[in-house]
């Protein structure tokens, strides 16, 4: 390898390595605080249940709102103290009669329909109208377990410092190899936001079941629209604000992701474009000790993984580009000579020639790292469907894909392209919620 490139390897390794024990050992010194309720225990009882808005916004979801109220109705929490708000962001679907349907069905659903606007406008138009003391939201293509409220409500009532708290977010009934892949990033998330929970060092609050305290939104303003990533916009403010925001692992929304190569893809363009913004929106949070994680940890530990992976991009394209180019140059040279048969007359397989370098090594110990984490993201979220084939799917496709995104959110950067909260939305993904 160039110089170059060996202080590029060097960096991406101990960078690599480095977090991946950092969770370790946080999760060692953590891990008998980690709540997995499950049978009696799933069963809490508050000394108090406080009132609760859930927000939940709606564009063309005619085909799956109806399911996301329901199991808000089945919440194991006082019916009377749950209040759901539906808003209908001018889709042009039936989504409108849909949740108006709703509304006259349960008496604590109340419906409204708007403009279009955006997501955060939902969001905003929905702060408006509740008085409850805690405030959440809930995408319509989501669905929520049964004491996932009461799981998070146990939170705020344990530390009464804490300002918001987000759930655990699994993917539902997965059946591509995309989806595949997802469930064991999600199982991966699981432990690397419940880490983070721990630190204080949580950099989103997810769309789905992100519960809030109201005085959170009354002091800090409402949501803006931030690159249509408003979720992550938020946190970073609570984080300015000096707020406290933890992770329920136990807390699970089931939410679907998305089908194919090219949704994935959207989706992912969104999320790191906004991520990026962000960060730059916020870069006064970074290397101050006043924001702890998030300012030494968190936010350069993104920033650093986006220009390794640019990195890592451009050394594949060269290393990929110069034997195709001494190939070519052969064959201009002496011709094409090459007999295919040669292979099963002349085999040269043989065990000592694997190469055993320290790269290979190395690249070892991190595949092993993240298999680890995906272990301990299983055993945390409690989560037996997802198995050791989905992380083979997820190394396939994401080495392949993550990549592409990279480069496709740096392009809007440099061209101020932001994505679309609806056009992302795709109808046939949610047929089958």
């Amino acid at each position: 390898m160039s110089p170059i490139r060996d202080v590029i390897f060097i960096v991406v390794t101990f960078f690599s390595v480095y977090v991946q024990i950092f969770f370790l050992f946080t999760f060692i010194k953590f891990h008998k605080k980690i709540e997995r309720r499950g049978g009696k225990k799933g069963e809490i009882t508050l000394s108090n249940y406080p009132t609760v808005t859930i927000i939940v916004p709606c564009y063309s979801e005619e085909k799956t709102v109806e399911k996301t109220v329901l199991s808000l109705q089945e919440l194991d929490y006082p019916k009377d103290k749950i209040d759901i708000i539906l808003i209908d962001d001018g889709s042009p679907d039936k989504t409108w009669s849909k949740i108006k349907e709703l509304e006259q069905r349960y008496s604590n659903v109340k419906s409204f329909t708007k403009m279009n606007g955006g997501k955060h406008t939902c969001l905003n138009f929905g702060l408006e109208q509740t008085k409850s003391e805690y405030v959440g939201c809930l995408d319509a293509d989501s669905i929520v377990h049964n004491k996932a409220l009461v799981r998070i409500m146990s939170y705020f009532e344990e530390n009464t410092e804490l300002m918001a708290v987000t759930p655990n977010l699994v993917i539902h009934n997965p059946k591509s190899l995309i989806q595949r892949a997802q469930r064991a990033e999600y199982t991966v998330g699981s432990y690397n936001k419940k880490m983070m929970g721990f630190l204080g060092g949580i950099h989103v609050t997810p769309g789905p079941f992100s519960i809030f305290r109201k005085k959170v939104f009354d002091t800090i303003g409402p949501y803006r629209k931030a690159h249509n990533t408003e979720d992550m916009e938020i946190t970073f403010r609570m984080h300015r604000a000096g707020y406290r925001i933890d992770n329920c692992n136990d807390a699970y929304v089931y939410t679907l992701g998305p089908k194919n190569a090219y949704d994935l893809y959207r989706q992912r363009v969104r999320w790191l474009y906004g991520f990026m913004r962000n960060v730059l929106d916020y870069r006064d949070l970074f290397f101050k000790k006043k924001y702890g994680t998030l300012g030494f940890f968190t936010l350069p530990t993104g920033a650093i993984s986006i220009i390794v992976v640019l990195f890592i991009v451009f050394f594949f394209f060269q290393g990929l580009i110069q034997p195709i180019t001494r190939f070519i140059q052969k064959i201009s040279t002496v011709g094409f000579n090459f007999n295919i048969f040669d292979i099963f007359t002349n085999p040269s397989l043989d065990i000592f020639y694997i190469n055993t370098n320290v790269t290979t090594l190395i690249a070892f110990v991190l595949y092993g790292l993240a298999i680890l984490s995906f272990i301990l993201g299983k055993w945390i979220s409690q989560n037996k469907e997802a198995n050791f084939l989905d992380v083979i799917f997820f190394f396939a496709i994401y080495l392949v894909l993550a990549p592409l995104w990279l480069l496709k959110a740096l392009w809007n950067m440099c061209v101020n392209k932001e994505a679309s909260w609806t056009k992302e939305i795709d109808k046939r993904v949610r047929e089958n919620l």
